[in-house]
């Protein structure tokens, strides 16, 4: 019997195939901007690393045959002339394969073993299987053959430089099946618990429930909705190391990390359906919270960076959050989220504030979450005005959250903090057409060409009404016919591919136009709206994109893209398709 394919279709050099919970995929990507002739699995424990090569063989010759690869959420298939190999997920942590016509073959994709590096191969007579011990990850990776006949091992035990790994093919009736487990040092060995078919209708089911959950409201008006659930869904990984949580990495490609404030982003999208889920998103970072009140640059598996922070965009999205959950948070979670929140806002406003200055300053552009943006061209410590605004909304969150707890005078100081920063904001950083950017060592103040400059319209409805229009003036000339240009396109330092010198960006798109809309900007903000969306429908859920041609651009499959993308798309829906 053979599965059928079903479900959104995708090309695994864009999106990788894995499922909710695994630390693995199978992706020709194997580093980045690194494509590889054949999948592999690659493991992000203790980093991205691709473990094993599986390579499609001519059963005949044992040759590497050509094959075209199709993949849906439930179901990864190789076709060739002679037959297919079929592989699914039976739980986060084995995928089962199986073959007719075509043989395969499954190597460590190391060719060197030295004593810090590489993987080892053989076999083990406990389990009768063969395993993979590789060092980059510190997991086993252990492959049983089902059926079909073993036509060959080589490199059993062997040290130094060369190929390792075994040769699987047909039986009597030409199929064969195997097994793939990432484990740690031991369990009993694999016994089959379904049938091939059951194992991939098992993964259809757990998808579409997922995609149920957070895209109930999908139409043929928001085509591009299933498969932003599936990047979200299956760049999700289990709790393991450092990562205390459920957690959606912003990418099983190379960007395997949780940054802190990427995952806004996905705490929001997942809000109204996975609940819980979305709560684990939004406090993941906090869980790593220093003795500063700072919250790390980024989370992975095995390292927590504090090099860098990131803007302090979470005030802004905890008061949409809490909005969008099925059920308001409790007393105790607002508590522990007040006192996050204001540790962080302390932050800022201690150890990121010169001695006598009333706004708070960057130390790089990596702080801002823009990274090289020409806001920083003259200067990397300075004042800007997105991140005034952005702790202005926190502390009105914080207020909120402070009434809520029944602290009157803490609700109090927080709104009276909040205007003082605000005022201070307007006469120090406002000109009268256009927000500056100030230096801490010497007071010079300059403009630029970027984006970020115009990022205080996250304020809406509290900035000022003619400061609202101006910005809003000002982001209509970034608006391409595929969404907002991070740089003036006219501006001489825009570059196609110039990280934020130029492409858009989901989460500067999806701030703007919340901005703009709580601000009265409705127009706008739809044709904000609707050039991202036909965006992502045209060209995918990329890290970001050609401002001029759409075309996406460095790690292919980004979980805040595909988020913002919900969040726009079930907004639109909601609004009646207008």
């Amino acid at each position: 019997m053979t599965a059928a394919l079903s479900g959104p279709a995708f090309s695994v050099r864009d999106i990788p195939f894995s499922t909710y919970g695994s630390w693995f995929d199978l992706s020709p990507v194997v580093a980045e901007k690194t494509y590889a002739e054949d999948l592999h699995l690659v493991s992000h424990q203790n980093g991205m690393h691709a473990v094993l090569r599986l390579t499609p063989l001519d059963p005949a010759t044992a040759d590497r045959t050509p094959t075209r690869v199709e993949a849906t959420p439930g179901l990864l298939r190789w076709h060739a002339d002679s037959g297919h190999i079929d592989l699914a997920y039976e739980s986060p942590d084995t995928v089962r394969l199986r073959g007719s016509g075509v043989g395969i073959g499954v190597h460590a994709a190391a060719h060197s073993l030295t004593p810090f590096s590489g993987t080892y191969f053989f076999h083990d007579s406990a389990a009768d299987a063969h395993v993979f011990t590789s060092y980059e990850t510190g997991r086993r990776y252990r492959v049983t053959v089902l059926s079909g006949t073993l036509a060959g091992t080589t490199g059993s035990q062997a040290l130094g430089a060369g190929d390792r790994g075994l040769t699987v093919t047909g039986g009597a009736e030409g199929t064969w099946e195997l097994a793939i487990e990432e484990l740690d040092t031991s369990r009993p060995p694999y016994t089959s618990l379904a049938d091939f078919d059951e194992v991939v209708e098992s993964a259809r089911d757990s998808f579409a429930a997922f995609l149920d959950a957070v895209a109930p409201w999908r139409s043929p008006a928001t085509p591009a909705a299933e498969l932003a659930a599936y990047v979200v869904w299956s760049a999700t990984v289990r709790p393991t190391g450092l990562v205390t949580r459920p957690a959606v990495l912003m990418s099983k490609h190379w960007m395997d990390k949780v940054w802190s404030w990427d995952h806004c982003f996905n705490s929001l999208a997942l809000a109204p359906g996975c609940p819980e889920l979305a709560l684990d998103q939004f406090a993941l970072p906090f869980d790593h919270q220093d003795e500063s009140g700072a919250l790390p640059d980024s989370v992975t598996h095995s390292e927590v960076l504090y090099n860098f922070v990131k803007p302090p965009i979470h005030g802004w999205a905890h008061a949409h959050l809490r909005r969008r959950l099925p059920r308001p948070p409790g007393g105790e979670q607002l508590a522990q989220t007040y006192d996050r929140l204001k540790r962080w806002t302390d932050f800022w406003l201690t150890a990121r504030r010169a001695p006598g200055a009333p706004l708070p300053h960057y130390q790089h552009g990596n702080d801002s979450g823009w990274d090289n943006a020409t806001t920083f061209d003259p200067e990397r410590v300075v004042v800007t005005a997105d991140l005034s605004a952005f702790l202005i909304l926190q502390m009105r969150e914080l207020a909120y959250l402070a009434a809520e707890l029944g602290e009157a005078g803490e609700a109090l100081r927080w709104t009276d903090a909040a205007a003082e920063t605000q005022t201070a904001l307007l006469d120090q950083l406002w000109t009268g057409d256009r927000f500056v950017t100030r230096s801490v060592a010497t007071g010079d103040t300059w403009s630029s060409d970027c984006l970020l400059d115009l990022m205080p319209v996250v304020l809406g409805e509290h900035l000022p009404a003619e400061i609202g229009s101006a910005l809003a003036d000002r982001v209509k000339a970034h608006l391409t016919p595929h969404g907002l240009a991070t740089e003036l396109p006219t501006s001489p330092h825009y570059l196609a591919d110039g990280y934020w010198r130029g492409p858009i960006w989901a989460p500067a798109t999806v701030l703007v136009e919340d901005g703009l809309r709580r601000a009265g900007h409705h127009r706008l903000a739809d044709d904000i709206s609707a050039r991202f969306r036909a965006l992502c429908e045209t060209h995918g859920f990329a890290e970001n994109f050609d401002a001029l041609t759409g075309t996406g651009l460095r790690d292919r499959a980004y979980t805040w893209t595909a988020s913002s993308y919900l969040l726009l798309a079930e907004a639109h829906a909601h609004r009646g398709g207008r």
